[in-house]
């Protein structure tokens, strides 16, 4: 279950506000207009589709859209639970059974979660079930990392055509120098166009992709504690040890607080009992 990551809307934001204050307080409102100039962008915005279209193939390009939107999206699982959820399961395991786990995790949404588990509830050697678990980690994050190459591409070209634009620009101006009325909107397109793609590369593509890497190294993460857990529960660990053994991924502020279950336990509390 995933909901919005607000940082990156609140960062977007913050950064076209702090532009537009820079513009209106030097120029006021009237400034604004000044800073629109259509060939511009259409230099921009047209050599840089042009440029993501030569570069890549269209399956790659479609998936443009669907790894933007993961850059407005965050995870609801975060590492507490999911220690929460491996000690639940391992006091199970120790109770009745590791086939007992398969009613367990029809509630988990992760499906990765899911794969670990029913791998150990089928009695695979620990060592398969880690040598498959991790192949998948680095499938993901090959896609992951295909899927923001574009992003990081546009961030290359951004400026790059932003410069093309300026070449332009300066052409065309210095072959009006004998019509010094036509110099300004000359000159505006040659300024302009590198304030688009340089502002398009700063502000959205280049950060975009630096939110998608760190997501996927967040993920991989996750994933690599996922597989501890898998192992723990299915080596029959004591859950009170499973939990001490997880724990140690997280932060020194998140070791100073008990872990709960669902029900508001705490952990250790729960695995001492069984």
């Amino acid at each position: 279950m995933k909901k919005t990551d607000l940082m990156t809307p609140i960062g977007l934001t913050v950064g076209f506000a702090m532009v537009m204050f820079g513009i209106m307080s030097s120029a006021g409102f009237g400034g604004i207009a000044s800073f629109i100039q259509a060939s511009s962008i259409a230099i921009v915005i047209g050599g840089l589709i042009a440029a993501i279209l030569v570069n890549f193939n269209i399956s790659e390009v479609k998936l443009t859209f669907k790894v933007t939107k993961e850059a407005f999206k965050q995870n609801d699982m975060n590492l507490r639970e999911l220690i929460a959820l491996f000690v639940k399961l391992s006091e199970r395991a120790r109770r009745e059974g590791l086939l007992a786990l398969e009613s367990e995790i029809e509630g988990v949404d992760d499906p990765f979660i899911k794969k670990g588990i029913l791998l150990a509830v089928d009695g695979i050697e620990p060592e398969v079930i880690t040598d498959i678990m991790n192949a998948e980690i680095l499938a993901v994050e090959e896609r992951h990392q295909r899927g923001r190459a574009i992003i990081e591409k546009a961030g290359e070209y951004a400026p790059a055509w932003g410069m093309i634009g300026t070449l332009i620009g300066l052409v065309l101006m210095l072959q009006s120098l004998s019509t010094p009325e036509t110099l300004g909107p000359k000159m505006a397109v040659a300024l302009l166009t590198t304030f688009y793609g340089t502002l398009l590369a700063n502000l959205f593509f280049i950060p975009m992709a630096g939110k998608l890497e760190n997501k996927t190294d967040q993920e991989i993460f996750m994933k690599q504690v996922i597989i501890e857990g898998v192992i723990g529960v299915q080596s029959g660990q004591n859950p009170k040890v499973l939990e001490e053994k997880l724990s140690a991924f997280l932060s020194e502020e998140d070791k100073s607080r008990p872990i709960e279950d669902d029900e508001g336990e705490t952990l250790g509390e729960a695995a001492n009992e069984a």
